[in-house]
């Protein structure tokens, strides 16, 4: 598993807590998607994307800022043509590259990610992946291993559904099979999508789900290939959000047509990349400071788990493994 080298840690801890800016730029890369996933809004809500020349402009000023990981995702990040041209130009300003995909597509452009330094894709099931993705996951796995030939290490990351709760543990046997990481975290409802999708896939067995995350944890304490802390597996069996939200502090948001946004939960525009990023920031640290006061929390595990690293808590200090 990839990390930080202590040069890189202290540059990160430096730009957040020092100079009170983001370390990470989020970028909602395009508006399309290959799949039509029942649980997810995004593909619903197809609209403009940002240029070549404004996303590597957008790139530019996120390393004047200090900004040191640029993340690639929603909707499908391999439908662009030009992500090879757009991550060779973050890596060549000094940003760590990350990506998040479905995979479909891996197959045929796994070979063009040379620049790439954290790849994830999602695999939320086994027997119930059809269902849920409309896909056969032998064509995922298949892209797997081709971005493996071509040298990428693998975080699948699984969203826990009703659907899939009897399924983690095989899941992980599954990321230890093909040579990967595994991420867990819970199905989030966003309001954006009807009643009757979440009342199919909602968590309803409590005794069944609180036991397949005892064993996960159980899993992770042997020594298995899950990123998430034990503090973060603990968490998401009580569905209880138990920390203090720093997505704000930590993450620069911005979505396919260069709206600069809150987060992905609240969704609220603070301004766009064409006022420059810094400008926003600064402009917006009020509203970012209300909402963070007012929200309920979500458990979305890149939020969770940065969060209690910015709190600099030991457990997920030593176990939490991915950025």
């Amino acid at each position: 598993m990839r990390s930080f080298s202590p040069r890189m840690a202290a540059r990160a801890l430096w730009q957040m807590r020092v100079r009170k800016r983001p370390f990470v730029l989020s970028h909602g890369i395009n508006a399309r998607c290959n799949l039509s996933c029942r649980f997810c809004e995004y593909w619903r809500r197809p609209g403009i994307e940002m240029s070549t020349p404004e996303i590597l402009q957008m790139l530019d000023e996120a390393h004047d800022f200090g900004i040191g990981v640029y993340n690639a995702w929603t909707v499908e990040p391999l439908l662009r043509e030009d992500l090879p041209e757009i991550l060779r130009h973050a890596k060549s300003l000094g940003l760590v590259t990350s990506l998040i995909t479905n995979g479909l597509l891996l197959r045929r452009r796994a070979a063009e990610l040379a620049d790439l330094d954290l790849l994830s894709v999602s695999v939320d099931g086994i027997k119930s992946y059809q269902e849920l993705r409309g896909i056969d996951l032998a064509d995922v796995l298949a892209g797997i291993r081709a971005a493996q030939q071509a040298g990428h290490e693998i975080l699948m990351n699984c969203v826990i559904s009703g659907k899939n709760v009897g399924e983690l543990e095989d899941l992980v046997h599954l990321a230890e099979s093909l040579g990967c990481w595994i991420s867990f975290e819970p199905m989030h409802e966003s309001f954006a999508i009807e009643e009757m999708v979440w009342g199919s896939l909602r968590i309803r067995d409590v005794p069944a789900y609180e036991t397949a995350l005892d064993r996960l944890i159980e899993l992770k304490r042997s020594g298995a290939p899950i990123i998430n802390s034990l503090t973060y597996l603990k968490m998401i069996k009580d569905l209880e959000p138990r920390f203090k939200c720093h997505a704000g502090d930590i993450i620069l948001h911005v979505a396919a047509d260069g709206t600069i946004e809150n987060c992905r939960v609240h969704q609220q525009a603070l301004g766009n990349v064409s006022e420059g990023l810094a400008a926003v920031w600064e402009s917006s640290l009020e509203r970012r400071k209300e909402t963070a006061k007012s929200c309920q929390k979500c458990l979305f595990f890149g939020y969770v788990e940065n969060s209690l690293l910015y709190e600099f808590v030991p457990e997920v200090m030593r176990h939490y493994q991915w950025m």
